[in-house]
């Protein structure tokens, strides 16, 4: 089952995200074909970051948590908030035979 986690940046979210950017992108690339996709909301200018979206593929809720939870950027408090709600990619999934 797919999962995505919405995360939203604390307001002084920005100098941590950068600080830990390494060891998050470091993370997302260890997690191998369980990552489906991943990348980070922007502000209007389109490049200051303040959120993530983090697509997964887990058995449940409470493995997607975990995934979650290990994020170096979780760990260091970057986040506000973090949802995480199952998802199903209907449209332009790559793994879906034509």
């Amino acid at each position: 089952m797919l999962f995505a986690f919405i995360c939203t940046d604390k307001p002084d979210g920005l100098p941590i995200r950068k600080a830990n950017r390494p060891e998050h992108l470091a993370y997302l690339k260890s997690l191998g074909e369980t990552l489906k996709f991943a990348g980070p909301f922007t502000a209007e200018d389109g490049e200051t970051m303040n959120g993530s979206l983090v697509v997964v593929e887990a058995p449940s809720l409470e493995a997607a948590r975990k995934i979650a939870d290990g994020d170096p950027f979780a760990k260091a408090g970057v986040f506000a908030h973090v949802e995480i709600r199952p998802w199903k990619w209907s449209i332009n999934n790559p793994d879906e035979k034509a």
